[in-house]
Order: C-alpha cells, then structure tokens, then sequence
C-alpha cells in the first residue's frame, strides 16, 4: 500500500472491504499481510473477516517477511499480489506465481481484467522481465513459461 495515505487504517479498511467482496463473488481463499513493523504488536496477529484472513506483522518484522514465510512453508501454487519484485522473485522460487497489484486491481472491482480484445490485461511485471532480460531463447511469439503461468492465474482469478 505504501506510505503515501494520510489514513493508513482506513485505506487498509478499504482493501479489506474491497476483497472480502471480491471472496464472496469468486471463493477464493484470501490472506492479506499489513506491516506490524512500526506500531504492531508484540506477537504477530491474525484473524479472519468475511472469508479474508488479515495478518499483521510483529512489531520490528516487515509484512515482506511474512508473505515469504507463509508461500516458503505452506507450500502449493499460491497467486501472490504484489508490486515488490523481492517478493515476486521469492515467489517464482517456490513454485508461485506473482500478480502485479496493477493486474489485480480490476478484479477486486469487479471488472473482468481484460483489454477490449478479450485478452488478459498486460501484467507489469512481464514487461518489466522483457525489458531487463530481453526475449531470451525460442520463439518470440512464443509465451515464456512465466507469462503463461500469469495467463493462467489471471485466469483462475476472473
């Protein structure tokens, strides 16, 4: 979320509102992590609203810490929103796959997340990977196995 809210508490009010909806419409099972690392509490927290599990970090440990701890241990095919690329590389290492928060945005408002094509939006991160690493090896009309596998969770997430 950043640090750029006036009212943090509320903005994170806001997206927990924003996907409890957004569970009810499609049943997905959501965490949501909220950095403890200023304020929080001695002991990490969690608990559960409308179908959203809300952690909070400890105080001293950052909500990054935790998002690699929980797809680190718990471990299957976890969709990770995030903006962070540490944590999309975490992500990538085990076995996950990162959605850009960009990319996500029109789900959890209850557009489609697709262009006027019927495609799945551009997915930031992908075009980020091109940009650093250039198209690599094989076919360049060709997905790499990345971007199919954010096709594919893009798709779970309609």
């Amino acid at each position: 979320m950043g640090i750029s809210h006036r009212d943090l508490r509320a903005e994170r009010e806001k997206l927990i509102d924003l996907l409890t909806r957004y569970s009810k419409r499609k049943r997905h099972g959501i965490v949501v992590v909220f950095d403890g690392w200023k304020e929080g509490g001695s002991t990490e927290s969690s608990s559960m609203r409308g179908g959203v599990t809300v952690i909070y970090s400890k105080i001293g440990e950052k909500a990054d810490s935790v998002i690699k701890r929980i797809i680190s241990t718990e471990r299957h095919e976890w969709v990770v929103v995030t903006s962070d690329r540490d944590i999309a590389n975490h992500a990538w290492s085990t076995g996950s796959i990162p959605i850009s928060s960009e990319a996500f945005i029109p789900f959890i408002e209850g557009e489609k997340g697709e262009d006027n094509t019927g495609n799945p939006r551009d997915q930031g991160e992908v075009e980020d990977e091109r940009a650093v690493h250039g198209h690599g090896k094989g076919n360049a009309r060709q997905l790499s196995k990345r971007e199919k596998a954010i096709r594919r969770a893009l798709g779970k997430l309609r």
